[in-house]
This record gives structure tokens, C-alpha cells and sequence, in this order.
């Protein structure tokens, strides 16, 4: 039980930080912004290759690289080689591959590994925190959390801790809240503010980012809990139910019914209404109208885009 709760936390808390940090990455859990308001692009992958399409599905930069992520303030990670840069919308590569690792701008800075440590870069290319900290996020509302030795605390936008480093996991501030962690593996997470200070007690076995004012949390025992979703009083709004949840975007949240390996997911809207039926393998959050999603498991998954109806705008391709 013990290895299974280990487990479970460290995919969770895997998931919901990459998409935190725009690094939203190809998971089944939702992104948290990452695509600009004008003109927005969708990665798409043909034939092995990524590049980018419209909202109307029409190509806009051919599938060339080895990844590609979202954009996010006009610049998108890409990797040829086994090095990430970026592009902008145009194609053009504006900070040229040289980083083992690499995610979304946000507030002007992007978190980049050189030499097996993360630093952070501007939109220049230069970099503007040196690379020192074990592992690092991307910044948001102001603060960035950064591991050093073991321990997760807070950076401001010039490299200062603003947090010291004292949680055992944490994630990015949304709403005034952050997730974190405390007392290990086997602690339960809470909610801080920008100060530091715990403001949702730790009663839940899992509890993700908070995103509308709504944040997902894992209620009950191991075996028959399931996922919920949390107001920032902490109060339950809507019950648990689910096997699996993203947060909410636009209005809705991908859910998941059903385990792992058989299960569907589909979107509620903030009542926990089902709106768009469980037909999909993994689900991501809504952007900008469109959400990603992937049929036929994992061996040889496919990514498409829906709309909020669930009508496909982009059929499945791999």
C-alpha cells in the first residue's frame, strides 16, 4: 500500500507540474495555459514529425521536428537532435537548439538545462538565472519553485528565494495558491500562499494546482477514493466521483471513468455535468477553444483535437 501511495503521488504530481509550467508535454492532464490569445498554433505530429497547425486545422509550419510544445508569449520549445530552442509562429528558429532540456516562456523567462542544472532564460536567448538548481518550473504570478538538495522553495524573477527551500514537492502559483507538499512522500499536500504561509490544511491524499477557482483532490482510501474538486475555501463543490481529473479550462475539466487501462475519459462543466461523453484514451485541457485528446491506448496512440461540442477538428493522426 505504501509503494502503490508513493507511486500514485509521483505521477500525480509529475502530471499536473508539467502542465503547470506549459510543459504540457503530451499528457492526459490539461494545460494550463501555454497558447497565446492571437493567431494560436496546435502541434500536430505526421509521419514521426511535429509541426504546427490553425484552429481550422490548416498547416501552418510543416511537421520537421523531433517534439514540439505549445507557445506560449509567441515561442514554442522544439527539439531537433536531441537539443531543444525555439521557434516562432512564422517557423523561424529565434534561439537556436542547444539546451538538453527546455520549457514555455512565462512572464519573459523560460526554465532551460545546461550542464544538468536549470537556469532561466530570456526571450533573447540569454541567460538571465544562471543554471544552479536541481529542478526548476516555470514562473507565475511572480515566483518560480526551484529544488535545491532535495527540497522545493520559491525564486523571484532576479534569482532570489523568495520561499526558502523546505517542501518535500510544490508546485506553481495559481490564484494566490500553491500546492505542496510536506512530511514526504507520506505527508499530505496543502495549499500556501505567496508568503509562504499554509492556508488549506493538508486533508487530502492528492490535490493538484487550482485553476477558475476550482482545484482537483483525491478523497477517501487508496482503494475506493476518488477524484473531486475543491473551492479555495476547501470546501467540496463537486463530489468525488471520477478515477481520474484534470483541472478546469475554459469551463471544463477532462475526467476519466473508469481505471486506467480500460477507461474513458471525457469533460464536465463546472457543475460536474458530463458534456462531452468518456470516448478517449487521455484527455488534455481546453486552449483556446480546442482540447487535445488520443484514441487507441498507448502503443499506438493517436493525437487529435476536438471542440467544445467534441467534434473533431483535427482527426487523430500519429
Amino acid at each position: 500500500m505504501k509503494k502503490k501511495k508513493l507511486i500514485t503521488l509521483i505521477l500525480t504530481f509529475i502530471a499536473f507540474l508539467v502542465i503547470s509550467c506549459g510543459n504540457q508535454a503530451k499528457s492526459s492532464k490539461p494545460a494550463t495555459g501555454g497558447l497565446d490569445d492571437s493567431s494560436p498554433l496546435f502541434q500536430v505530429k505526421i509521419d514521426g514529425k511535429w509541426g504546427y497547425i490553425d484552429k481550422t486545422g490548416k498547416y501552418v509550419i510543416d511537421a520537421q521536428f523531433d517534439d514540439a510544445e505549445t507557445f506560449s508569449e509567441g515561442l514554442a520549445a522544439v527539439t531537433i537532435g536531441g537539443k531543444k530552442g525555439y521557434i516562432d509562429k512564422a517557423g523561424k528558429m529565434v534561439i537556436n537548439p542547444q539546451f538538453d532540456n527546455a520549457d514555455g516562456f512565462s512572464e519573459g523567462l523560460a526554465p532551460v538545462v545546461i550542464g544538468g542544472k536549470w537556469g532561466y532564460i530570456d526571450k533573447t536567448g540569454e541567460m538571465a538565472i544562471n543554471p544552479q538548481f536541481d529542478l526548476a518550473w516555470s514562473f507565475s504570478e511572480g515566483l518560480a519553485p526551484v529544488m535545491i538538495g532535495g527540497k522545493w522553495g520559491y525564486i523571484d524573477k532576479t534569482g532570489e528565494m523568495a520561499i526558502n527551500p523546505q517542501f518535500d514537492l510544490a508546485s506553481d502559483f495559481s490564484e494566490g495558491l500553491a500546492m505542496v507538499l510536506i512530511g514526504g512522500y507520506q505527508g499530505k499536500p496543502c495549499y500556501i500562499d505567496t508568503t509562504g504561509k499554509i492556508v488549506i490544511n493538508p486533508r487530502f491524499n492528492v490535490a493538484y494546482t487550482f485553476s477558475e477557482g476550482l482545484a482537483v483532490v483525491w478523497i477517501g482510501d487508496w482503494e475506493t477514493g476518488k477524484y473531486g474538486y475543491i473551492d479555495k475555501t476547501g470546501e467540496i463543490v463537486i463530489n468525488p466521483q471520477f478515477d481520474d481529473a484534470g483541472s478546469f479550462s475554459e469551463g471544463l475539466a477532462s475526467v476519466r471513468i473508469g481505471d486506467k487501462d480500460t477507461g474513458k475519459w471525457g469533460y464536465i462543466d463546472k457543475t460536474g455535468k458530463m458534456v462531452i461523453t468518456p470516448q478517449f484514451d487521455e484527455a488534455a485541457a481546453f486552449s483556446q477553444e480546442l482540447a487535445r485528446v488520443w484514441i487507441e491506448g498507448m502503443e499506438n496512440r493517436k493525437l487529435g483535437y476536438i471542440d467544445k461540442t467534441g467534434k473533431y477538428v483535427w482527426e487523430p493522426t500519429n
